[in-house]
C-alpha cells in the first residue's frame, strides 16, 4: 500500500511541477508579446468582434494621422487603458487579428 501512496504523490508532483512550468510559458510569451511591434496589414474588419475592430480602428488612424502603419503594444495598452483581466483579452485578440492576416506581430 505505501509504495501505492508515493507513485501517486510522484504523479501529483509531476502535474504541479508541469502546470508550473506552463504558466511560467505563457508568462514569458505575454512579455514578448507586450514588447513588440504591431503593423497593420489589411484595413479589414469583417467578422471581427468589437475589440479586435478597435484596434484595427486604432492603427488605421495612426496610419492616417502619422503616416506609419507601426505601433507598440505596450503603446497601444497605455492608450487603451487596460489592465487585469482586460488586458489578456486585448492580447488575445491582437494574437487573432496576427492569426487572420490583418496585422503583423514583429518581436523586438
Amino acid at each position: 500500500m505505501s509504495s501505492l501512496n508515493k507513485r501517486s504523490k510522484n504523479v501529483e508532483c509531476k502535474i504541479l511541477v508541469s502546470e508550473e512550468t506552463l504558466t511560467r510559458r505563457e508568462a514569458s510569451e505575454t512579455r514578448r508579446l507586450v514588447r513588440a511591434i504591431v503593423v497593420l496589414i489589411r484595413n479589414t474588419t469583417w467578422k471581427c468582434g468589437r475589440l479586435e475592430r478597435s484596434i484595427v480602428g486604432y492603427l488605421n488612424k495612426k496610419a492616417r494621422d502619422f503616416g506609419n502603419l507601426h505601433i507598440g503594444v505596450s503603446d497601444m495598452l497605455q492608450n487603451f487603458e487596460l489592465t487585469g483581466k482586460r488586458r489578456n483579452e486585448f492580447l488575445d485578440a491582437i494574437r487573432r487579428l496576427e492569426r487572420r492576416n490583418i496585422i503583423r506581430i514583429l518581436h523586438m
